[in-house]
């Protein structure tokens, strides 16, 4: 049978790409070239999407006007899905949107965001180096806590995006984050000043920005939580 040689051609430049330069009846070439084609494939097989593709696809899936749970029709006008770095080392989880990240559509945005910023950079980071999520997307009316069945909606897209993030610290802000984590009742007065193992993460309760706010008396033990953070993130904390 004759040999296309257009078809030829495109084989060779395919195996050169797999790896494979040449051919030989050498026995031993023949099973250097099948270890090589091995080595490839698995290099194919192995490979998945960064972890800014692997956000960017989990964002598309939950929809820019999700209807899963009732507060869709409660009043909120976006998702607020998060913002940061895909590699993020520090993570910081709130409870839900307020007006003004229901309004922008980027969480902690209002004076409480501002105020996280400047905790953010009192350990030596920038807004952009860390990840910034909720416990819940969307804004309940009122600014009210969520409720347990919006919880069990949502909460498995955080696990995703902590999962698709690894980040090596969680930063729980105020009691409703760190209890709807913890799967705990206790006050967040009990909860922090402790570092907790959470799904391959460090996780440390603290203040939510909003209660220093009204609290500024408590931004010392903030500080103390966020002095652990960043030692936790230092390389010779391993």
């Amino acid at each position: 049978m004759a040999i296309d040689r257009d078809q030829l051609a495109e084989h060779l430049r395919f195996a050169a790409e797999l790896g494979v330069a040449g051919s030989s009846r050498d026995p031993a070439w023949r099973a250097r070239r099948d270890r090589n084609h091995a080595s490839a494939l698995a290099t194919i097989v192995e490979v998945g999407p960064t972890p800014e593709e692997a956000l960017a696809a989990l964002r598309e899936k939950i929809g820019p006007s999700c209807t899963r749970c009732k507060l869709h029709a409660l009043g909120r006008r976006q998702v607020v899905f998060g913002v940061g770095s895909p590699e993020a080392t520090l993570m910081f989880v709130g409870e839900a949107p307020g007006a003004d990240e229901d309004q922008q559509g980027e969480p902690f945005v209002g004076r409480a965001g501002q105020l996280l910023t400047r905790i953010i950079e009192a350990i030596g980071l920038r807004r952009q180096d860390v990840y910034i999520a909720n416990v819940i997307k969307c804004r309940p009316p009122q600014n009210r806590n969520p409720e347990q069945d919006e919880v069990d909606t949502c909460q498995p897209f955080l696990f995703e995006q902590i999962d698709i993030i690894g980040p090596k610290v969680i930063v729980a802000l105020g009691t409703f984050a760190a209890r709807a984590l913890l799967r705990t009742l206790d006050p967040i007065s009990r909860l922090r000043g402790r570092v907790y193992d959470y799904r391959g993460a460090k996780l440390i309760p603290t203040f939510h920005p909003a209660f220093l706010l009204r609290n500024p008396g408590a931004k010392r033990e903030v500080w103390e939580d966020m002095k652990k953070a960043r030692d936790l993130l230092r390389p010779s904390s391993g």
